[in-house]
């Protein structure tokens, strides 16, 4: 009964922390079919429920093992489609070839998005600054409320900081 509970204490967590993005990414591979994704996602956390006690994260999240996942559930339910008529198989056809572009961006955000969540707040910050909203070294140490050398230094530090979050979590920085 023990065991029980904490499996379910488990999912209701990973439901909890996955399940929206999970589901925005169910979406986007199912080419916009929000009843499709929603099967997706329960699938996906299905396996991942009984894979439970296997699933092992260097990076912390478990994101892109459950993106890995729902793409494969939405490839089987592509093949089982197979069987439906003609004109349902090319309408899924169709739909397939932006979608695998599209969820390959969709989860490079996910993960860019995890990994800057990983650094610290004054490193996410300095990043948002410059980058995100395109503000000068000058803008942002006046925003920050730093000196720009201050701010050079943190672009520098939060640069290879989110350089090594990437990487650990399986992304290749430019």
């Amino acid at each position: 009964m023990n065991h029980r509970v904490t499996d379910e204490a488990m999912v209701r967590a990973l439901y909890r922390e996955y399940g929206a993005p999970l589901m925005a990414f169910a979406v986007r591979l199912t080419g916009g079919d929000r009843r499709w994704a929603e099967d997706v996602v329960q699938e996906t956390l299905v396996r991942a429920w009984r894979n439970l006690h296997d699933l092992r994260t260097d990076s912390g999240s478990l994101m892109p093992w459950l993106a890995t996942v729902a793409r494969r559930v939405v490839i089987d339910d592509r093949r089982r489609a197979g069987t439906r008529p003609l004109d349902v198989v090319e309408d899924v056809a169709d739909r397939a070839q932006p979608v695998a572009a599209e969820d390959e961006r969709l989860l490079r955000e996910i993960v860019v998005t995890e990994a800057m969540l990983s650094l610290s707040p004054a490193h996410r910050q300095v990043l948002t600054e410059t980058f995100l909203l395109d503000r000068t070294l000058q803008e942002a140490a006046e925003t920050i409320g730093v000196p720009v050398g201050t701010v050079k230094s943190r672009v520098y530090y939060a640069m290879r900081a989110l350089r090594i979050a990437l990487e650990e979590r399986g992304v290749t920085p430019p």
